[in-house]
């Protein structure tokens, strides 16, 4: 009779284990697993084409990312509280127009018109979102779409007057200095930095977080909720307004479409950096960090002349792979 086979146990930690440690070190360096997934990208570059990745390109990948980090503050800021804002673009875009058409009146007055747009669409949808409860996606949509329309509108008045961007507006946009450091990112870095420190050190931003992870229970605790999400989409706004001088900067050209292809990379540098649409889980850093993944793998993406469709696939499957991610970490 053939002694009973004994069970193989391996040496050493099991597979199980090894795993729910890297699960347990990824959680507590999701910014530091990001960057990881940048420098890849940026390596990828270099494979592609030896000599690519110089001084001088990482300066135009800081000066193209700027707009996108800026749109994608706005963006965290709002899915932290449970909400998106899918009219980020059409105020970017509203905002240039009008800025370039009020060039004649100075240019502070010309700012002042663009970051009006941002200041009105952004109170609008947080009125109909924070007081008349309606879902932010549906409020967002609607009011991108009425802007967009009202845009039109104005535009085919003034078809006598081109627009204008203001010479300052161009360097804000497209200069360098400091032998290769982006105006842009003189814009960028105070805001960005407001958002860093202002959402765990201030009451405001503790308060994004708490409505985000759960309204109801903010309401039972006296939390004004209606002001909260009213503030909250009124910075996106100004947000996006900000970023849409910036856009018109660097094409020195307001058109209709200007900042239509940033809608959807907003949503997902805050997704790529950890952010939950469901609210209440995520930050501005990692947002900063998507935003710069995009355009790294943008820039690789034209180097490797691949087609639209396939930037789109490639987009779509890095956010559902790294959304699944987030949600396995997580549980």
């Amino acid at each position: 009779m053939n002694a009973p086979a004994q069970s193989i146990r391996p040496h050493g930690p099991s597979a199980i284990s090894l795993g729910s440690r890297f699960g347990a070190m990824l959680r507590r360096h999701t910014i530091g697993a990001l960057i990881l997934l940048l420098l890849a990208f940026v390596a990828g570059i270099e494979v592609a084409r030896p000599g690519t990745v110089t001084p001088i390109w990482i300066s135009n990948i800081l000066l193209f990312a700027a707009p996108l980090g800026i749109l994608a503050a706005g963006q965290t800021l709002v899915m932290l509280a449970g909400g998106i804002d899918l009219s980020v673009a059409s105020v970017a875009t509203a905002s240039a127009y009008l800025m370039a058409t009020h060039s004649s009146q100075g240019g502070s007055a010309a700012v002042l018109w663009g970051l009006g747009v941002g200041l009105l669409v952004g109170a609008v949808n947080g009125l109909g979102i924070a007081v008349l409860r309606v879902q932010p996606l549906v409020m967002t949509l609607g009011t991108g779409l009425m802007t967009e329309g009202t845009l039109i509108v104005y535009s085919q008045k003034l078809m006598a007057s081109a627009p204008r961007v203001p010479s300052f507006i161009q360097s804000l946009g497209s200069g360098k200095v400091l032998g290769g450091v982006p105006i842009d990112l003189f814009a960028w870095i105070p805001l960005g930095f407001l958002v860093l420190i202002g959402l765990p050190r201030t009451g405001l931003g503790r308060l994004i977080y708490a409505v985000g992870d759960n309204r109801e229970a903010c309401e039972l605790a006296g939390v004004r909720v209606w002001q909260v999400l009213f503030a909250d989409y009124i910075m996106c706004g100004l947000f996006a307004a900000v970023a849409g001088l910036v856009i018109v900067g660097g094409t020195n050209a307001a058109d209709m479409s200007l900042a239509d292809v940033y809608l959807l990379p907003s949503v997902a540098a805050a997704i790529i950096g950890g952010t939950s649409i469901f609210g209440g889980r995520g930050g501005y850093a990692g947002s900063v960090v998507g935003a710069l993944i995009l355009t790294v793998l943008n820039s690789l993406l034209t180097l490797l002349d691949a087609p639209e469709p396939i930037r789109q696939i490639l987009y779509g499957a890095i956010i559902l792979l790294l959304a699944a991610a987030y949600t396995r970490l997580t549980d």
